[in-house]
């Protein structure tokens, strides 16, 4: 009682003299403002001003101390939402809450306080700042992942912390201030991770970036020579001077690159086999079916003119239980089809309209939104997919079963709309219906693709997405696997969606998945292999999917010097023997791969794309000798671009969807 705040506490038998002096003792006392006592007597942190009295005290010592020491402060994303329904109160329940899981956590935190808004600063003296950063995430992942009862309502919150080092603050002040700026560039993300304060957070002038904007753009034009030049011309003069120097280098490049091929046709070719014995979706679930949420997002110029066919077709879903259907979307001017989703939310509760200020990305839409959800699954989707009726009954019988994603198979719906959506419906169907349960079955783990995936709550709470990463899907993959989740794939969870329709708009998209996947390799392959949470099979199914998808397009490159080497040192293209058996067996190899994975799309197919066998030889011709190397051009540019630190966010047009493929 006394930690609730009571002043004190007798028993129901206290005689009544004693309690009548008790009661005029306490009449008679001059009574302290709660903001002048050292400690809130019921919450135990220090207020404001006694946080920064020590806080002073530390500033003085930090000069002298080798590792300075952190000052953070935490805010929530929710808060404002949360004092409009329960009041003022929550401010001191939340900085309670957050106070209590710091405390359990223990660690590198030295003294807790908190502001009149709720927000809860920490004094972190004598750490160096991977440490406080550790600290902080660790701290930020937990609240994340616990649902807190605030005023009598349980509720999930979204941290965001800011922190500066006590060395670049000159007084205590500006250290709060400097914090609270990082605080609210950490709301605008709700992506979990600490802001370090930088001085644009402020309205300052960013640091002048290494390459102007102009000089980017000239760079990026003339990447192709560029890679031309690092592919093709140092390796040729690379192995024409060390033949110079006695060392036949060249030769053997080539076997690494034949190698090469015969590796990649191998790895397509198990990956397909294995798709065969993909593991089953359980018949029933293993407990019954809860409360779930799905979350649309969407960015409303884009998707102006499918969103409504979009969430007719969700509001048509088919669940045993309760379904909250989330549309959280960013704008950045009000669309007249806003006008009309409204209306559509009040005719149906089940839809729930979450505009997300600031937002400038799918991954800040998707933070915004799993706060708010109330369902124990969440399924993710874009703003062009139409999932099938029985999608998220059939994902319960995973996720109910020990797993916490599975990943469904995306379909492409507006084929008949060019002769490049036609290819990347086929793509897809040797993506989703047998490269993913191909892999999974191979290597244990299965792959987020961005949509379409269904996520137990707490892990994607605990998760969420960084915007700041181009394919942040495989990023929170990586992050969940690590911490240990399952992910399964299901080529029966079928969701459709659509393709574009332009060989521009499919290099654009491409581009960026390609980029994207070059930042998750070069942030999470070596550590992956280093880590104890992963057995050797995954970690042979990681290095493939990270390191060896990087690496093959490069090695592919290599018979072009490799081929102006062997005629050079030969005297001429016409005294080469272009039958050794050797490069004979790599190309049938290679070629027959192709064929493979084809066959093996169109017999995995469902049944309204099995139909179509002409798109799938056409898919046949078109990859084997036009879009492989497209892809593999795509993938050098991306590291090119990354090198540049190009990593502009290019969105894929949508239209009013074109022509449909008719369903079986």
């Amino acid at each position: 009682m006394l930690r609730g705040g009571a002043d004190d506490c007798v028993p129901d038998t206290s005689d009544p003299v004693e309690l009548a002096a008790r009661i005029e003792a306490k009449l008679r006392r001059v009574p302290v403002p709660v903001e002048n006592l050292l400690l809130d007597p019921r919450t135990g942190l220090y207020s404001q001003p006694h946080f920064l009295g020590e806080l002073d005290r530390e500033l003085k010592r930090a000069d002298d101390s080798r590792s300075g020491g952190v000052v953070a402060m935490v805010g929530v994303a929710e808060m404002a939402a949360l004092e409009v329904r329960l009041g003022p109160r929550v401010r001191r329940e939340v900085a309670e809450r957050l106070a209590g899981v710091a405390e359990k956590l223990g660690g590198v935190c030295d003294r807790l306080g908190w502001d009149d808004d709720g927000r809860l600063l920490m004094l972190m003296p004598g750490v160096d700042e991977d440490t406080a950063r550790g600290a902080l995430q660790q701290f930020a992942n937990t609240v994340a992942g616990t649902r807190f009862v605030v005023a009598d309502e349980n509720v999930r919150l979204t941290p965001a912390i800011g922190w500066t080092p006590l060395t670049d603050c000159p007084d205590r002040h500006q250290a709060v201030d400097q914090a609270r700026d990082a605080v609210a560039e950490s709301i605008r993300h709700r992506d979990l991770r600490p802001v370090k304060y930088a001085a644009w957070m402020r309205g300052a002038p960013r640091a002048r970036r290494r390459v102007t904007v102009a000089v980017q753009a000239l760079l990026s034009a003339l990447s192709p020579l560029f890679v031309l030049v690092l592919g093709v011309a140092i390796p040729f003069v690379f192995y024409q001077q060390m033949y110079e120097l006695g060392w036949d280098i060249g030769s053997a490049a080539y076997w690494v690159v034949v190698g090469g091929l015969i590796v990649s046709a191998v790895l397509i070719v198990l990956e397909c086999l294995f798709s065969l014995d993909a593991a089953s979706r359980p018949e029933r679930p293993a407990q019954p079916y809860p409360p779930a949420s799905a979350v649309i997002a969407a960015y409303l110029p884009n998707e102006a003119a499918t969103i409504v066919d979009t969430v007719e077709s969700f509001l048509r879903l088919d669940y045993p239980n309760e379904l909250e259907i989330v549309l959280a979307y960013n704008t950045p001017h009000p669309m007249p089809v806003e006008d009309t989703l409204r209306d559509m939310a009040r005719s149906d509760p089940r839809l729930v309209l979450l505009p997300v200020a600031g937002s400038t990305s799918k991954a800040q839409n998707i933070n915004a939104a799993v706060t708010r959800v109330r369902g124990d699954m969440v399924g993710i989707f874009d703003a062009d997919h139409h999932p099938a009726p029985d999608a998220f009954k059939n994902a319960w019988h995973w996720l109910s079963h020990g797993y916490d994603v599975v990943q469904g198979h995306c379909v492409i719906r507006n084929g008949d709309s060019s002769w490049v959506a036609k290819l990347v419906g086929v793509e897809f169907e040797a993506i989703y219906a047998v490269s993913h349960p191909g892999r999974t079955r191979l290597y244990t783990f299965g792959v987020f693709g961005g949509s379409n995936g269904f996520w137990r709550t707490d892990l994607l709470a605990r998760t969420r997405m960084h915007g700041s990463m181009l394919t942040e899907d495989i990023d929170a993959t990586m992050r969940a696997l690590h911490e240990g989740a399952k992910i399964a794939t299901d080529r029966t969870l079928v969701s459709r969606e659509l393709a574009p329709t332009t060989v521009k708009a499919l290099w654009n998209q491409r581009s960026r998945w390609a980029q994207g996947w070059l930042q998750v390799s070069l942030k999470y392959l070596w550590p992956a292999l280093r880590s104890s949470a992963f057995t050797f099979r995954q970690k042979a199914g990681l290095f493939v999917l990270l390191g060896w998808r990087e690496v093959q397009p490069w090695l592919t490159l290599q018979i072009l010097p490799v081929l102006l080497y062997a005629a050079w040192r030969a005297g001429g293209p016409g005294e080469l023997d272009w039958a050794v058996p050797i490069g004979l067996l790599a190309t049938l190899v290679t070629l027959s791969a192709g064929v493979v994975q084809a066959l093996f799309a169109w017999r995995l197919a469902i049944p309204e794309l099995r139909r179509r066998r002409a798109w799938f030889w056409r898919y046949l011709f078109v990859a084997t000798f036009f879009y492989s190397h497209f892809k593999n051009i795509v993938a050098r540019q991306a590291l090119l671009k990354e090198v540049l630190r190009d990593q502009q966010w290019r969105v894929t047009p949508r239209s009013g969807g074109g022509k449909a493929v008719p369903r079986a």
